[in-house]
């Protein structure tokens, strides 16, 4: 009897082992990224590697058009971007803009029938800031985007609003007074931990000195927590934040840190210093770019918060380590790699229709205030 049972036993071990198998994924690619012995390797699923590279093919660029000729600026009424472009090389950019962000709206989604001139939709508005934003990008923060750069299609892939932007996130709703850490709630920003889940509003908005207070380097120096004053609490912030980073890329925390000593630059990846510009760079756009047109952007368009749609690591990358997989698309537009000439000129606007005034905030302070507040507090304690 135990003979027949044993048996049955190990005939149902070796089915379910069977079973098991077939369902395994395929054998991971390994990458070493640093010194061996250190355990500083990139994991990846050839399926999944296979899908993130059908995701981040880039579409054929527009054919190449003389640059001599009239510049745009003097045939046309009310350019104020990309004024010095001429006539070819401005419509061959509007036909590229068109293909990625409106495919399927066309030209109208910026523009009215009655004129091209008119501003009478907030998108052309808004296209004219993301359009300056996307040279600063390219001029300005070199040591972050590299030589592949960033056009409007690293964004929007074809979307009219890109796949992965943000606002400031109330959280869930709790009596007033009562100070909250927003966890223990399913945020994709977090990558669905229990973490804070809007680290984005303190870390990728808002000036550098206020940026200087908040908790950054958490990680202790020594085996022993001796001198380390960071609290758990502070720590949870910017892991949220890492956790961030890392869904965002497709990668895991060796990307950028020798895991055997996180605080240490030196034993830190070239991505580290990478991604300490991209987070001064995603903080200047947010601030000097998306913010500005809160005043006139239409409410949906805008966060539960009243805050304008912004951008983070995701919104360019997409899980991807480099946006497209460092595909320069930039090379065949470089007229979006330099600043144009803007035309000052007021607004054109014919029937225009005025954006809804931003809600008032409403339920005491921002999420930034209470983050600071929750920051001070443990500070304060732990002095």
């Amino acid at each position: 009897m135990k003979t027949h049972q044993y048996l049955r036993a190990t005939a149902a071990l070796a089915l379910s082992s069977l079973l098991l198998a077939g369902c395994e994924a395929p054998p991971p690619e390994t990458v070493q990224l640093g010194y061996r012995g250190v355990g500083q390797e990139q994991v990846a699923n050839p399926k999944t590697l296979a899908a993130t590279v059908a995701e981040n093919q880039v579409p054929a660029p527009q054919p190449a058009v003389p640059a001599g000729g009239p510049k745009a600026a003097d045939v046309y009424e009310n350019v104020q971007v990309l004024g010095d472009l001429s006539v070819g090389e401005f419509t061959r950019l509007m036909v590229a803009m068109t293909e990625w962000i409106s495919p399927e709206e066309g030209c109208n989604y910026c523009h009215v029938d009655e004129g091209f001139q008119y501003d009478t939709k907030y998108t052309k508005r808004v296209a004219r800031v993301m359009t300056v934003m996307t040279q600063a990008a390219n001029v300005e923060w070199g040591a972050h985007v590299g030589g592949a750069g960033v056009t409007c299609y690293t964004c929007h892939r074809g979307k009219n609003i890109p796949a992965n932007v943000w606002a400031t996130d109330p959280g869930q709703p709790h009596a007033p007074g009562v100070m909250t850490a927003g966890q223990n709630i399913a945020s994709v920003t977090a990558a669905y931990s229990s973490l804070p889940n809007d680290p984005l509003t303190p870390y990728l908005e808002g000036d550098e000195e206020e940026a200087k207070n908040l908790p950054w380097r958490v990680a202790g120096t020594t085996a022993l927590p001796s001198g380390n004053r960071s609290s758990v609490k502070q720590t949870e912030w910017i892991y949220s934040l890492m956790m961030h980073f890392s869904d965002s890329l497709g990668v895991n925390c060796t990307h950028c840190h020798n895991t055997r000593a996180f605080y240490d630059w030196e034993q830190s990846s070239p991505a580290r210093v990478t991604a300490w510009h991209g987070i001064r760079m995603v903080r200047e756009m947010n601030n000097d770019y998306v913010n500005e047109t809160a005043d006139w952007l239409p409410d949906h368009r805008k966060g539960p918060m009243g805050d304008p749609l912004k951008v983070n690591c995701a919104t360019c990358h997409q899980g991807a380590y480099k946006p497209l997989l460092g595909a320069n698309m930039v090379q065949d537009y470089p007229n979006l790699s330099r600043y144009t000439v803007a035309v000052k000129a007021e607004p054109v606007e014919e029937n225009a229709q005025e954006a809804a005034p931003m809600d008032d905030v409403e339920n005491g302070d921002t999420l930034r205030e209470q983050v600071e507040q929750v920051i001070e507090e443990e500070m304060t304690t732990s002095e």
